[in-house]
């Protein structure tokens, strides 16, 4: 997922369009991706990453040596940060991974000065959203109906239309705006797109590695034929996340 996920956090910080020289907390920042657009596309003035994660956050400060960085652990819940002490707040494919999203966004907004920005993004899991995890769901399911159990579509409600601007509207931000953003999803043939399946990582790898090998094989050959494909042999998908973005008053 990181190479999407990279290319959709430059999309989203363009959405934003920010003025340069500001001070930016990336919430959830994992290994680095949306705070590497900030630091391309938005010129901050400081930019911290937190993350759970003592292992993403030493290789986000591996990978992101600017001066104007540092990442440091911590969880959404309970920000190590000052009350309104930065300009903008993100927080990038995340907040559905958070145990009380409804207490992420209270911090987000105490962590805010006055008249700053909250911008959080989510994948749309709809049935025309991410459309690789879609057709990956919509085979599993029709191969094991259990299935229907792991799917991101029916666990994630934020990643509905609303679902977000009601978190943003419970934690008293206002002048909530939402954008529908979408990215090309190139995969160079079937072995491209299937193989990240098989790492073990989120809710569909994980779903099929527990699997017995006989039913792996079932749900990858109806996936193989029911994808679409170009002349060449690739697989021309798209994806589409929600952001939103809103004041602290």
């Amino acid at each position: 997922m990181g190479r999407w996920s990279r290319l959709l956090a430059s999309v989203v910080v363009g959405w934003l369009d920010p003025p340069p020289g500001l001070s930016w907390l990336d919430v959830g920042c994992g290994t680095g991706a949306l705070s590497a657009a900030v630091l391309a596309h938005a010129d901050p003035v400081s930019l911290l990453g937190i993350d759970p994660s003592a292992a993403y956050v030493g290789l986000a400060g591996a990978q992101l040596t600017d001066r104007r960085s540092a990442f440091r652990v911590g969880a959404a819940g309970e920000l190590p940060v000052p009350d309104s002490s930065v300009d903008r707040v993100v927080c990038g494919l995340v907040l559905n991974f958070v145990p009380d999203a409804a207490a992420a966004m209270r911090e987000m907004r105490r962590v805010l000065v006055p008249g700053g920005v909250i911008a959080t993004y989510v994948w749309d899991y709809g049935d025309e959203g991410m459309q690789m995890l879609r057709r990956f769901w919509d085979a599993a399911i029709a191969e094991d109906p259990s299935a229907e159990a792991f799917d991101e579509g029916a666990r994630f409600g934020l990643s509905r239309p609303g679902g977000l601007e009601q978190c943003f509207a419970d934690a008293g931000v206002v002048d909530v705006v939402s954008q529908r953003v979408e990215v090309p999803t190139v995969f160079r043939d079937f072995d491209d797109f299937w193989t990240p399946f098989l790492g073990g990582q989120g809710p569909g790898p994980g779903y099929l590695a527990g699997l017995p090998d006989e039913a792996r094989d079932r749900v990858r050959a109806r996936l193989e034929a029911t994808l679409p494909r170009e002349p060449d042999g690739s697989i021309r998908l798209a994806a589409s996340a929600w952001a939103v973005q809103g004041t602290s008053p």
